[in-house]
């Protein structure tokens, strides 16, 4: 729970969340600013609230809060299991001693705090009406302790039947509070599995407590639908996992740019999560790389990628399980995980819930740009330039998923006749309507809705029907439910904006950026259905671009200035009166001929040399030339790969190499006194199948043989031992002795007899 600030002289109560209302109470501080507890939720997003000042009787103010994923929380917000492993891996073998947390001593006012447990579970049928997701108070670690910043302490087993709860966080409240009271200003550690708390049992035998819940859950995993069936495949390479902006994004748990520390993927150095739960079972997919690009598979290794019956980011429309963002991804796939693979060495069982989709049926997207004094490449890979003024549409899908995206361009000065992109507007469906545009300040500015949003505190949003990523002030990428994925760039105060579609929109677009059919010859079409005939031609081109100006209904922009009111919102969509130039002059006395020539080399050359010659800018230049080679880049991380799945080791062998995509090698080997039958080598084709004929280890035969042989002659013993007994007894009864009995297996032996026992013919006559 968290507070949020707004100023008032008198406040009693907020009020969240319009369809399921949480009134808590709140405060106001020596500014006179008044803050408001967060309630618990069971959602993120933007959450609207009320706020009242006369104890509740009107709510006359009004305003929206964000709440966020707590793994995506910044860390300041949080209190900090320090070792947070030896945290969830207590009572383990060779794991005890003090734990310690810390915190940031400005986020629980109060001189004196107690520490609390609460847990966490889900209750009722899987998939059925009475399905609830609880928290609960469960018992203080501590209570009227200073407000320094640490705590720590020996843990010992739950009492009174608490150690059942095995999900939970540890929260800092003020000890003026009464234990487990709700909507307090208080901070919490991230949720953990509660290896620490756990009953005696755990401690004495870890292993055998762990194996006892894998097949627990093993036997629920049976009786729960499939979920498998709807979620998407995996991209083949990290390269492609990581250019799919639109439907993945990097998972926090194994980030390559933050040190591939993979907890849970051992030996894998990324890992990217689907964006989108699925439709049905809010459920989600995630795929893991290692170094060498390729995909890790859990028939291969631990650390293998692993879908989810729960999405870890939670889905629309919250609530219930198993769309509560983390924890249901904690209850169903995260401590199963410990159970099968963590605490207990059983992750077959794990495996045969949670295992990993190959990439046979992954379809990358396509991609275009817009960058520069604007220069396009379209999906089909068309170039060309259009330096109108005006506001245009870039894409426009009216039956595929009702996809728009608009952009909006500027003279680059006033005395300079070329353009460039300002603004980029866009919705799906009924989204929120996101825009883009370059900041006055620099950077970049994200609008929702017409109103700014500040990324100063959180990287990710998730808004209406779209999410929203900032890393940084120049750098915004908008994913949208269909896949589609928008990424906007500022560079030397110029807009990139690369759009990402997946291969439902194949033949279902039109705009600036093209059809999407893979023919590039019909690729460039005007608003009314007219091709354009020379795709070389700067005027006919220019004649094309200006049929896509949004018409004043359809504008998504935003037009906060009298400078956007009076040029763009009261004038023109496009404005004729703006004749750019069309070609690239070319002056050897030009002062920046040189510049030009040193920095436009290589392919889209001409593209730098415009936006320098005639944009008169060679910082311009330069960004429209590392743009085009990002955009080509990009394209080569996209192509499609062909995958032959996966090969299974023989039986009684071995397999080497673990790549399974188009000229990969795997090789098999069996074990000792086994004979390979089949390939030894195997290569995956062009077509999608692997060469060569399924391997197996067969037992060679001359061992068949010798084992044959040591059969027959341990039969034979066993025949020759029993007749002797059965003479030996008719002797005993005539009055003879063992030493006749003897005589007789020597007379076999010497005989060489063997073969007359071994058939069932016993001599008639000794």
């Amino acid at each position: 729970m968290y507070s949020i600030a707004t100023s008032l002289t008198f406040f009693n109560n907020g009020r969240f969340n319009n369809n399921r209302p949480s009134i808590t109470e709140g405060y106001v501080d020596e500014s006179s600013r008044a803050h408001c507890i967060s309630p618990l939720l069971y959602e993120t997003g933007w959450i609207p609230f009320h706020v009242s000042s006369d104890d509740g009787m009107t709510f006359n103010r009004s305003g929206t809060w964000l709440s966020v994923h707590s793994g995506k929380l910044d860390s300041k917000f949080k209190a900090m299991m320090v070792n947070s492993t030896k945290w969830q891996y207590y009572g383990t073998p060779n794991v005890g001693g003090t734990l310690e947390m810390t915190w940031n001593t400005s986020m629980v006012r109060a001189d004196r705090v107690n520490i609390e447990l609460w847990g966490y579970r889900e209750t009722g049928k899987p998939y059925g009406s009475d399905w609830r997701a609880e928290w609960r108070y469960l018992y203080s670690l501590a209570k009227d302790q200073p407000n320094n910043g640490s705590f720590s302490f020996l843990p010992k087993p739950a009492a009174n039947g608490f150690s059942s709860w095995e999900l939970g966080s540890v929260r800092v409240s003020p000890s003026t509070s009464p234990d487990g009271s709700w909507n307090v200003h208080a901070v919490w550690t991230e949720d953990h599995a509660l290896a620490w708390h756990l009953e005696e049992k755990f401690r004495q035998d870890s292993a055998a407590w762990a194996l006892d819940k894998c097949l627990a859950w093993d036997k629920l995993e049976n009786q729960l639908p499939n979920f498998l069936s709807e979620i998407i495949d995996c991209p083949c390479t990290l390269a492609q996992a990581r250019a799919d902006t639109g439907r993945f994004h990097t998972d926090y748990g194994c980030d390559i740019e933050k040190g591939s520390v993979c907890t849970y993927h051992p030996g894998s150095v990324h890992c990217v999560r689907a964006i989108q739960a699925s439709p049905k079972y809010g459920a989600g997919q995630q795929c893991c790389y290692d170094s060498t690009g390729f995909q890790v598979l859990t028939s291969d290794s631990i650390g293998g990628s692993t879908p989810d019956r729960a999405h870890d980011w939670g889905s629309p429309p919250f609530q219930n399980p198993p769309r509560v963002p983390g924890q249901s991804h904690w209850v169903y796939d995260v401590l199963s995980f410990y159970y099968c693979c963590l605490w207990s060495d059983h992750c077959h069982y794990y495996f045969k819930h949670r295992p990993s989709s190959d990439c046979r049926s992954y379809e990358p997207p396509r991609s275009a740009v817009v960058f520069g004094d604007p220069h396009f490449v379209t999906f089909d890979g068309v170039s060309y330039s259009f330096n109108g003024k005006g506001e245009y549409t870039l894409v426009t899908s009216a039956v595929t998923h009702n996809l728009t995206i608009q952009g909006r361009t500027e003279p680059v000065t006033e005395t300079i006749k070329a353009t460039k992109m300002t603004s980029v507007a866009m919705k799906e469906a009924n989204s929120d309507v996101i825009e883009v545009r370059l900041s006055v300040h620099n950077g970049l500015e994200v609008l929702q809705n017409q109103k700014t949003l500040s990324f100063t505190e959180q990287s990710w949003m998730d808004l209406h029907g779209v999410f929203v990523f900032s890393p940084t002030p120049t750098n915004v990428t908008v994913m949208f439910p269909s896949g589609a994925g928008v990424e906007v760039r500022e560079r030397d105060g110029d807009l990139t904006t690369t759009v990402l579609l997946p291969e439902e929109f194949d033949n279902a677009i039109l705009g600036l950026l093209g059809k999407m059919n893979g023919n590039a010859a019909d690729d460039l079409v005007l608003s009314n259905g007219e091709h354009v005939r020379n795709q070389s031609n700067p005027e006919e081109l220019f004649t094309f671009g200006a049929s896509w100006a949004v018409f004043n209904r359809s504008a998504l922009f935003t037009y906060d200035s009298q400078y956007l009111i009076d040029n763009y919102l009261n004038g023109p969509r496009h404005d004729p009166s703006f004749i750019p130039v069309f070609s690239v002059p070319e002056n050897p006395e030009d002062p920046l001929a040189n510049q030009a020539s040193k920095i436009c080399t290589g392919e889209g050359s001409q593209f730098c040399r415009y936006d320098i010659l005639v944009g008169r800018s060679p910082g311009m230049g330069n960004a429209t030339k590392l743009s085009y080679q990002s955009h080509i880049s990009l394209v080569q991380d996209l192509k499609p790969v062909v995958s032959c799945g996966w090969l299974s080791p023989p039986a009684r062998g071995k397999k080497e190499g673990t790549s399974y995509l188009q000229g990969a090698t795997v090789r098999f080997s069996c074990d000792d006194d086994y004979t390979l039958k089949g390939s030894e080598e195997r290569v995956c084709q062009e077509n999608g199948q692997w060469s060569g004929e399924e391997t197996a280890c067969k037992v060679p035969l001359s061992i068949v043989g010798t084992v044959v042989g040591s059969v027959l002659g341990a039969l034979a013993l066993i025949v020759i031992i029993t007749t002797i007994t059965l003479y030996f007894r008719k002797q005993k009864r005539y009055g003879e002795g063992l030493t006749e009995a003897m005589s007789f297996y020597l007379l076999l032996r010497n005989e060489s007899k063997v073969f007359s026992f071994i058939t069932g013919k016993l001599p008639t006559k000794i």
